[in-house]
């Protein structure tokens, strides 16, 4: 599924220093103005799988399953932190009328731990570490959150969803979409 990423675009300032010399032998003025470009922060940057097969399950019961894995990869200079969040819509099918809609409430997440990384950190700290931790979607929740050395890293994990089926849920293919984002 896209995420969503926030691209530093390039800055150029132009600006004059002081007032302009006069020449003492000739009565003109010169005029320097200085320029430098200020260059745009390297990427920070999140994959996610694009969809994922939850399962099937009945009506009053539960589906858990892996999303796939999410890596976020920080090659920005500096100790940096990031913060990985990610919501939900209602999950829905046919017209989505009340027994066609399973709302985010009913649906759970828990981010597990670093499943691979690469590069210094200072901390990877997983939002939800175990299924004992798994919280709803109902507004958005911090997924992970990272504090790094100066040098590039990447940390992945591999979230679940338990999705609570209502007992008056219709039978059908529901659709929602999750999205990951980092800032």
């Amino acid at each position: 599924m896209p995420t969503p990423s926030t691209l530093l675009a390039s800055l150029a300032l132009l600006f004059g220093v002081g007032a302009p010399a006069a020449s003492a032998e000739s009565g003109t003025a010169a005029t320097t103005v200085p320029t430098w470009r200020l260059q745009p922060l390297p990427a920070l940057s999140m994959s996610a799988p694009t969809s994922a097969s939850l399962g099937s399950g009945s009506a009053g019961g539960t589906i858990s399953a892996s999303l796939g894995t999410v890596t976020v990869a920080d090659s920005r200079a500096g100790q940096m932190s990031w913060t990985a969040t990610v919501t939900a819509t209602d999950f829905t099918t046919g017209a989505g009328g009340p027994a066609q809609t399973i709302t985010r409430n009913n649906v759970a997440y828990w981010s597990g731990p670093v499943t691979a990384f690469s590069g210094g950190a200072r901390s990877r700290t997983p939002g939800q570490p175990t299924a004992a931790d798994r919280v709803p979607l109902s507004s958005p929740v911090t997924a992970f959150s990272s504090r790094k050395f100066p040098n590039a890293t990447s940390t992945s994990w591999r979230p679940t969803l338990v999705v609570t089926i209502p007992a008056q849920a219709t039978a059908g293919t529901y659709t929602g979409v999750i999205t990951h984002s980092v800032a």
